[in-house]
């Protein structure tokens, strides 16, 4: 039997190179509104919950998850039908931007209460640990360059309240610009990442060949390997590396948990 492009697949296929290009035209400001920013940032808009999925950073970032919905997503959408499938990629997705937000949450809690501790007891080897822990790239904005010079002052002269009262203001302005200017999700991915690991549940022992590795591996091994490098990644990511790890982790997490149901539901899931 030949491959056979299947009607969800080739409608999400064609939506999100469409608003690719679209927004490549419309310029980042457009781009912006469209991306996932944390709930408390002030560029927020509940709707990019849904839209997020739709954008994408750049060709490659676009092309990858796309070559994986072409590859993968048939076969799923082949077994489940039409209905169930969209239903599982954008459960993926959402589930993707929760996870994703929950560890945000998680990590701005914990500084905002290192911040609110500080205000109580400041002194210069606690701002330093702070800066250095959190906003160690801030040096090229004003109100970063102006919290380490603060910093090399106040090492200088730790009992200064001048100093002290300074610092809790810095630490106070770079937390509110933390919350509003982190960095937004956009991508597929986590629907994406969703569909990986529906293909190794369901088609296990399938094999695969991938360029960059010239021997054949099963699926389950596959989609277990990739998902061990995501949560390593997610926990110690590398200089420079913007993509949302957690992000891929709540997308296959929630795929799981919902494959799970429905083979609850039903004796023979295909």
């Amino acid at each position: 039997m030949g491959f056979r492009l299947t009607p969800v697949v080739q409608a999400l296929l064609l939506t999100n190179v469409g608003v690719y290009f679209l927004m490549s035209f419309a310029g980042d400001q457009i781009s912006d509104l469209f991306a996932l920013y944390y709930p408390d940032s002030q560029f927020f808009k509940p709707y990019q919950i849904f839209t997020h999925m739709f954008m994408h950073a750049n060709i490659m970032h676009l092309f990858s998850n796309m070559f994986a919905l072409f590859m993968f997503g048939p076969m799923l959408e082949g077994v489940w039908g039409s209905k169930r499938f969209i239903t599982f990629y954008l459960i993926c997705g959402l589930g993707a931007a929760f996870f994703y937000t929950g560890i945000q949450y998680y990590e701005f809690n914990k500084l905002e209460n290192q911040v609110v501790e500080y205000r109580v007891d400041p002194d210069p080897n606690t701002y330093g640990v702070i800066l250095h822990h959190n906003f160690n790239g801030y040096q090229r904005i004003e109100e970063g360059a102006r919290a380490f010079s603060i910093y090399s002052s106040y090492k200088e002269n730790p009992t200064s309240q001048v100093l002290a009262k300074n610092s809790i203001e810095c630490l106070d302005d770079l937390y509110k610009i933390k919350i509003n200017y982190s960095p937004p999700i956009v991508g597929a991915s986590g629907a994406i990442m969703g569909i990986l690991m529906a293909f190794g549940m369901l088609f296990p022992n399938t094999e695969m060949i991938f360029i960059f590795l010239p021997i054949p591996i099963k699926a389950k091994y596959f989609v277990a390997f990739y998902g061990l490098y995501e949560l390593y990644a997610g926990v110690h990511p590398s200089a420079g590396d913007n993509v949302a790890h957690f992000a891929h982790i709540g997308g296959m997490l929630f795929a799981f948990i919902l494959i799970k149901y429905w083979q609850k539901k039903r004796n023979s899931f295909y």
